[in-house]
């Protein structure tokens, strides 16, 4: 894979005023009779009825390793709109788009800019004139990607966890509190609908209009670093929006061919990307490399990953994961952020739900989504037969390498484990549902049944692998998602942040930062081996699951109690010590070694005891 020449693609400004566009159409030649114009406006100006864009033809060239290029110099100091009262040519921010001329198909206007790094309304690309980068903080120089085993990850939708990206940033310091240390962002880039889980693109270099703008989104990663949050964003490559340039375009031109879209692997969730096209590879790693360097971001969570996974040794995901680690692992700029003693801490987190265990096996994955845990984790909710035994053995990333040698570099690897994710209904709808009659868009989870999360977050956060929170999730967000349909994606979930002070939401935020807090503290939790004490009769069968989790230094178990009433059951310690209950410091004592005490654990939580 190469980079991809952004320094000529796209809007750029030169110190003078002068303006140069320049975008890639493979195919689309001025030798077949194609003429090509910019048609551009100020953002103040774009509604006025007797104001309208001004036109500027591009011209033709070739570029030797992708084809044909059409660019055009704008001079914004000599070139003056005469319609009354227009802004062009002022400083601030000015939309435009690309009007293709063909002589088979005639005028084909609204064509999005796909190396545009600004957004406006719709299928709308911008560019601000005067514009000042971002400065960062001091703060920045020195920030540090927390190691993969220490992750703690919050996904969050930028929409309704603060609406916009300041009132994201605003509420920053509360995820930090709450002891996560690291944000998965659903998508940031740009989607032609206002309201939308952002999974079908039209732009990849900038961040959506809805949100913000360019220095919005780095001023957040910024604060997140200052706050000892790394900042993780979803890459959606493996398909595209139906509007986006090279899926539009062709389609529109009625070419048979396409020299980036077209079946690759999968076809999932609308027009797939074609990683055999050499315009397809070095567009994704450029846009990795552009989000790394623009936006100082820690690493990707690569959405749908079937779609372009051809195997270890392939043209697609593979071989994009390998080129960014090893851009990262040369890279100067990044060393400070990446590089520690055990290797880069680039995070890399693939959904391959199909075969999780297999992309980090084979591929340059650190991490990866795997819905085992989840799964085991409802059915252990609808009292399902083996249910129990089922998750212990998955919070334990049961099947999953721990490390992998890939060209002889040892990477850790982890699976994350979740019981919600934005995919899925929050996990009380498991416990019965209020509004069901009115429609599923309207359906809750029964929020009097919040105290039968607590055994689940308590397990959760002291399970191997890399635990994950869903927004809201801490203190009880409720709402039933449907499994398919447009109200599924196009319906905005605000969170609903008066629930944070109810009792509900009180014991339950407790709860989690206490959580929080232990795995923060206890290394055992985060980086000791994991033991499932899988015996039926004393355990399972009274809805009872014992987890212990040790290193050399210090030794914690972990017991929840999944029923409503409280369970008295024997345990034999392995290792000797005075062992100190860490959620409620009650129930403190010693115990010798292959000693059996009577434990007990109330219903619907648990306990932790831990020994140093």
């Amino acid at each position: 894979m190469q980079q991809l020449p952004l320094n000529q693609l796209g809007p750029h400004e030169s110190p003078s005023g002068v303006v140069d566009f320049a975008i890639l159409l493979p195919w689309v030649s001025a030798a077949d009779g194609n003429l090509l114009l910019i048609k551009i406006i100020h953002e103040r100006d774009q509604f006025i009825q007797s104001i309208q864009p001004l036109a500027f033809e591009l011209r033709h060239e070739t570029n030797a390793d992708y084809g044909d290029l059409w660019s055009v110099k704008v001079d914004f100091n000599t070139i003056r709109d005469l319609q009354s009262n227009s802004h062009f040519g002022l400083p601030g921010r000015h939309v435009y788009r690309f009007e293709l001329h063909n002589p088979n198909v005639g005028v084909l206007d609204w064509i999005v800019d796909p190396f545009a790094r600004e957004y406006a309304v719709g299928k709308l690309s911008a560019f601000t004139l005067g514009y000042i980068p971002y400065t960062w903080s001091a703060a920045e120089d020195g920030w540090k990607t927390p190691a993969l085993q220490d992750l703690i990850l919050y996904e969050l939708n930028l929409a309704e966890f603060g609406g916009t990206l300041q009132g994201a940033i605003d509420r920053l310091t509360y995820i930090a509190d709450l002891g996560v240390n690291a944000i998965a962002v659903m998508p940031v880039t740009n989607v032609s609908l206002e309201v939308d889980w952002g999974y079908l693109p039209l732009g990849y270099f900038g961040v959506d209009e809805r949100f913000g703008r360019r220095d919005d989104f780095q001023r957040f990663v910024d604060v997140a670093h200052q706050h000892g949050l790394a900042v993780i964003v979803d890459a959606v490559y493996g398909h595209t929006g139906e509007d986006f340039t090279y899926a539009d375009l062709y389609r529109r031109l009625r070419y048979h061919h396409n020299p980036f879209m077209g079946p690759f692997a999968k076809d999932y969730f609308g027009v797939s990307t074609d990683f055999s096209r050499a315009l397809t590879r070095d567009f994704f790693y450029s846009v990795n490399l552009h989000w790394l360097n623009t936006y100082h971001i820690d690493g990707f969570r690569y959405d749908c990953v079937p779609n372009y996974w051809d195997g270890p040794l392939g043209v697609g995901y593979a071989n994009l994961v390998f080129h960014t680690y090893e851009y990262v692992k040369s890279t100067i700029a990044l060393l400070t952020r990446f590089d520690a003693p055990e290797g880069s801490r680039l995070i890399q987190i693939a959904e391959q739900l199909e075969a999780p265990e297999q992309i980090l096996e084979q591929s340059y994955s650190n991490a990866t989504w795997q819905n085992a845990s989840f799964g085991a984790a409802r059915a252990c909710a609808r009292g399902a037969d083996g249910a129990i035994e089922n998750l212990g053995h998955r919070l334990g990333a049961l099947g999953y390498i721990e490390y992998a040698t890939h060209n002889g570099e040892t990477l850790a690897k982890l699976p994350l484990n979740y019981i919600e994710t934005h995919d899925h209904s929050r996990f009380l709808c498991e416990f019965g549902l209020h509004h069901r009659d009115w429609s599923p868009l309207f359906a809750e989870g029964d929020r009097a049944k919040w105290y039968r999360l607590q055994p689940y977050l308590i397990a959760l956060l002291a399970a191997k692998g890399i635990p994950m929170l869903w927004q809201g999730q801490e203190f009880g967000e409720n709402y039933f998602l449907p499994d398919d349909g447009f109200g599924r994606v196009l319906l905005l979930r605000p969170l609903r942040w008066d629930y944070f002070y109810d009792t509900a939401g009180k014991n339950l935020v407790k709860l989690t930062r206490a959580l929080m807090s232990l795995r923060k503290n206890c290394v055992e939790l985060r980086r000791g081996i994991y033991y499932f004490h899988n015996d039926y009769e004393r355990y399972l069968s009274r809805g009872i699951l014992v987890i212990r989790r040790e290193t050399a230094a210090a030794a914690s178990l972990i017991a929840v109690n999944f029923t409503d009433t409280d369970q008295n059951v024997p345990f034999v310690f392995a290792r000797a010590g005075s062992y100190v209950e860490q959620l409620h410091h009650q129930d403190n004592f010693a115990a010798g070694e292959r000693e059996e005490r009577w434990l007990t654990i109330p219903s619907n939580y648990g306990r932790v005891w831990r020994s140093v």
